[in-house]
């Protein structure tokens, strides 16, 4: 009898999820690149505006909780940051990464795109599956790490 995994490569489902999680990201990274650009926002700077809005950061603490969306990429997250300040989007405080005033505006209006992208994306999942996807992503995830590790 074959476990979870190899039940879930027979049948119509037969792709492993590795498959369908990097088509996933690269199917948000699209549809929200385009939602985003109306605002000339990257995925990564709504990223960096939503974990802002809820309180300013250290740049190491930035760092750490954008980690995963960076994946390393040290000189796009420089890019990335570097065109926000100059945009007047973010800024320094107290040794602490802020938003300014146009940073938490630019946030208000990518909240209302990203919600209404997020609203499509999810159509036809009711609320229960999606929290089931999410779960079972966070603990494969977490499995992995620590496998890894």
């Amino acid at each position: 009898m074959p476990g979870p995994l190899g039940a879930a490569t027979m049948g119509h489902v037969n792709k492993p999820i590795g498959y369908w999680t990097k088509r996933l990201d690269a199917a948000l990274e699209a549809h929200l690149d385009s939602t985003l650009a109306r605002l000339k926002l990257s995925r990564r700077q709504w990223q960096t505006l939503n974990v802002l809005a809820e309180a300013p950061l250290s740049p190491e603490d930035l760092d750490r909780t954008l980690n995963p969306f960076w994946g390393g990429d040290t000189r796009r997250r420089e890019n990335e940051l570097a065109a926000m300040v100059g945009r007047g989007m973010i800024i320094m405080v107290d040794s602490r990464i802020s938003l300014s005033e146009l940073g938490h505006a630019k946030h208000a209006q990518a909240q209302r795109f990203v919600e209404e992208a997020r609203q499509d994306l999810s159509m036809g999942i009711g609320i229960d599956e999606y929290a089931m996807a999410v779960s079972v992503l966070e603990r494969m995830t977490l499995n992995a790490e620590r496998l890894e590790g």
